[in-house]
């Protein structure tokens, strides 16, 4: 074993917030065991630097020595990060039985990774003692023990984590505590309850905190699993209990349904419970880092989780947008800047003037009160919505259309004389995919043709074939999502469709919408109403 030595005070002062409560990151252990997440090294890298930044007080980074990745990763973070807030925790198990901690090569392996926190993970549930570990009750308190008491020895912060305590206090309640004291009086800062199997009700965590607190004097934290959907609420409900140390993932990734979410167990801290858990200032930035981490593990962002989601702010109905008008707070919990987020109007069939008049506020437009324009704007969107169109959906869409009746003209970048795919099945089993369009561009008449691996790829590139010429900036734009949808109540390949498509240029993404008995007429009106807003964000002015 490779002998380090303890952090030095400098490092445990570096934290933004107190000691007196602890937000603790496992996104980079028990996150990345959900189902679709395969962390690299650089993964790991990116989003510890990214919880730091968000100010958390402790990132546990994996399990040195159990696999290379985890054991590669310590070896880097501590080369390559500078944490400003965080401390990098590693995690572990407690010695085998039968042994001495000293000589447990996995927990020489945690003293190796140079990580300043340790987590423990030990079983406190009698029935997986005996059936799992296959040892005694009391030779498994005397592992806690004699683990603790070792890495504490070295210098080393310890936590240790209860698993299955939940339902081992339900199956045996004093031998639960009796692990949980073993663990504080061999020198442990926080003994964690886990909610393992995540099948606790926030009233049954209150309860089994509050007593376990009282009964053993240590100092708790809570780990809960989202199984029942209650992971945030068991979580703070541990807080209300006397917890002062809080186990999240960013985005509530974790094993089958994920763990308790940290945005929204962070912001309930700081804004419901006025608790200074984050660094200042470090709450505007929640929205932007879950987003970064979500594109780093490549999922989407969920669009309706609470705080970040894009939909967190997002105001529909008309009674909703006219109350709003005189006063957000009236349909809004938080102010959303607070957590790096925005309002967002949608329009819908459901809008009222007050919607499409706070939308045009959005996205730039003065509809100066006009009453007779902001009602041509709402029967139009009812008219095309009852055809099936959707503009909550599509907002660069509608921003044409809003911008049309503002102006009193199309923003016709071009002219579309015609198109044409053409999918050819070829003996061999191949497929080729090609696209001829017609346009006009400022007085000129173009023809172009490109291949595709589809037809409306084929189309889309044969339209900024023809046109990149004439407008470089479209050479940034890139369809990055296409949607395609049978409407309700039309049937068979003769079925009205509505196509989707999302488009970026590198700094931001739009929707546009089409509809059309064709899915690929639908789709070629969502891509010119696509490049005509990407030349109308990049500054462009249409030619008279």
């Amino acid at each position: 074993m490779t002998e380090t030595s303890a952090p030095d005070d400098a490092s445990r002062e570096a934290r933004a917030v107190d000691d007196s409560f602890h937000v603790f990151d496992t996104t980079l252990r028990d996150g990345a065991q959900r189902e679709g997440i395969n962390l690299s090294v650089a993964d790991k890298l990116t989003i510890a630097r990214h919880l730091d930044d968000f100010g958390v007080g402790f990132i546990e980074g994996g399990w040195p020595g159990a696999n290379p990745r985890d054991t590669e990763f310590f070896a880097r973070a501590q080369k390559e990060i500078t944490f400003r807030n965080a401390q990098l925790v590693a995690f572990g198990a407690t010695r085998r039985a039968g042994g001495r901690a000293a000589d447990d090569p996995q927990v020489n392996a945690l003293l190796d990774s140079g990580a300043p926190v340790i987590t423990l993970v030990a079983k406190s549930h009698d029935r997986h003692v005996e059936l799992a570990l296959r040892t005694t009750l009391d030779e498994n308190v005397e592992m806690v023990r004699d683990t603790v008491a070792h890495l504490v020895s070295k210098g080393r912060r310890v936590f240790v984590d209860c698993e299955h305590f939940f339902d081992g206090y339900r199956a045996n309640p004093e031998y639960a505590k009796s692990v949980v004291r073993a663990a504080a009086e061999a020198g442990a800062d926080v003994v964690i309850l886990c909610d393992t199997n995540g099948g606790m009700l926030p009233a049954q965590v209150q309860a089994i905190v509050h007593t376990v607190l009282d009964d053993t004097g240590a100092r708790l934290g809570i780990h809960a699993q989202d199984d029942t959907g209650c992971a945030v609420a068991n979580t703070l409900a541990a807080v209300d209990a006397g917890a002062t140390h809080v186990q999240c993932t960013a985005n509530g990734y974790g094993e089958r349904v994920g763990n308790a979410n940290l945005f929204p167990v962070v912001a309930a801290l700081e804004l419901k419970y006025g608790k200074k858990v984050l660094p200042e200032g470090a709450l505007r930035d929640m929205t932007r880092v879950s987003h970064a981490i979500a594109e780093v593990v490549n999922l989407t962002p969920s669009t309706h989780q609470p705080y970040v989601g894009v939909s967190a702010f997002a105001h529909k109905a008309g009674l909703h947008a006219s109350a709003i008008k005189v006063d957000p707070d009236l349909y809004q919990h938080i102010d959303p800047d607070l957590v790096g987020n925005r309002i967002r109007m949608l329009v819908s069939d459901m809008a009222g003037r007050a919607s499409i008049e706070l939308k045009g506020k959005e996205l730039g437009v003065d509809l100066r009160g006009d009453r007779e324009l902001i009602g041509r704007v709402v029967e139009r969107v009812k008219e095309r919505e009852l055809k099936g169109y959707t503009y909550e959906a599509a907002d660069a869409s509608f921003e044409l259309l809003l911008r049309a009746e503002a102006e009193g003209r199309e923003r016709s970048y071009f002219r579309t004389e015609s198109w044409r795919a053409i999918v050819e099945d070829r003996p061999d089993g191949t497929h080729a995919n090609e696209a001829t369009v017609k346009l006009w561009a400022k007085g000129e008449r173009i023809v172009a043709t490109a291949e595709g691996n589809g037809p409306v790829n084929a189309l889309d590139r044969a339209l900024r074939v023809g046109l990149e010429r004439i407008y470089p900036q479209l050479a940034k734009l890139e369809l990055v999502d296409y949607k395609v949808r049978i409407l309700e109540g039309t049937h068979g390949t003769n079925s009205t469709t509505r196509v989707l498509v999302a488009t970026s240029d590198g700094e931001g993404e739009w929707s546009t919408v089409g509809v059309a008995e064709n899915v690929i007429s639908a789709s070629w009106q969502a891509l010119e109403d696509a490049y005509t807003y990407g030349l109308l964000r990049a500054g462009v002015e249409p030619p008279e």
